[in-house]
């Protein structure tokens, strides 16, 4: 579904992607991991049209690098940014319609879709964003963005900052994605909850791929796991 070959990507003249390859499939959970700084985020603006970059993303086997951030998305890849970037003085519900690709046609998403994986957001629908809480804002973003029925969903670190139990609402929201067919790229670095639910793990280290496997292996690879995830 997404395929990514030989991407480079640069801040200026800051060199911050070497040569990326990773692959999300259709239907499945991928995990992207590593420290702070290890270029997930910007893998994930390459994506998106955000950064400078050159080399391959092909999505859906066509080529969308030179794309702008809008064509992209309109093409079914939505993106849950690290900094969620709700629009403070509208309501809840008012977010959650500008997120919506077309006015005119239905997506596999409705409103009361939003509201069942997050009962939360129903309670607050006339509440202006920006005065609601972190976690309540965190549900809001990645609702807004389901609501442009993508194909494929990249979250960037969706759980920084959250109590643990809105982290285990993350996790449900995610894995009703996968049981509806959608692929999702998770940026986490909370190794439990990604190694929880992902299909496939891949691990970066100074703007490189330096594992892919599945959770189990990764489990198993002291090495990895010692040399580019623990602190």
């Amino acid at each position: 579904m997404l395929k990514i070959d030989n991407l480079h990507a640069f801040y200026g003249k800051s060199h911050v992607l070497h040569g990326v390859h990773l692959d999300v499939r259709e239907g499945e959970i991928t995990a992207l991991l590593g420290r702070n700084g290890s270029g997930r985020s910007t893998t994930a603006k390459a994506i998106m049209g955000l950064v400078d970059c050159n080399g391959s993303v092909l999505w859906k086997g066509h080529e969308i690098t030179g794309k702008r951030t809008y064509e992209i998305a309109h093409l079914g890849i939505g993106y849950v940014p690290e900094s969620r970037d709700i629009f403070p003085t509208l309501t809840v519900e008012q977010n959650l319609y500008l997120g919506q690709k077309s006015a005119r046609k239905a997506g596999r998403w409705s409103l009361n879709d939003m509201y069942q994986l997050f009962p939360r957001l129903e309670e607050r629908r006339n509440t202006m964003a920006g005065v609601m809480s972190g976690g309540e804002q965190q549900m809001l973003t990645l609702c807004r963005t389901l609501m442009g029925d993508p194909d494929l969903i990249i979250i960037d670190e969706p759980t920084e900052g959250l109590a643990p139990k809105i982290v285990e609402l993350v996790a449900q929201y995610l894995k009703e994605l996968k049981k509806r067919g959608i692929s999702v790229l998770l940026i986490e670095q909370k190794l439990t909850i990604a190694m929880d639910i992902s299909d496939r793990c891949m691990v970066m280290g100074h703007g490189s791929i330096v594992f892919t496997g599945t959770p189990a292996e990764l489990r198993n690879d002291s090495y990895i796991r010692k040399e580019w995830l623990e602190v």
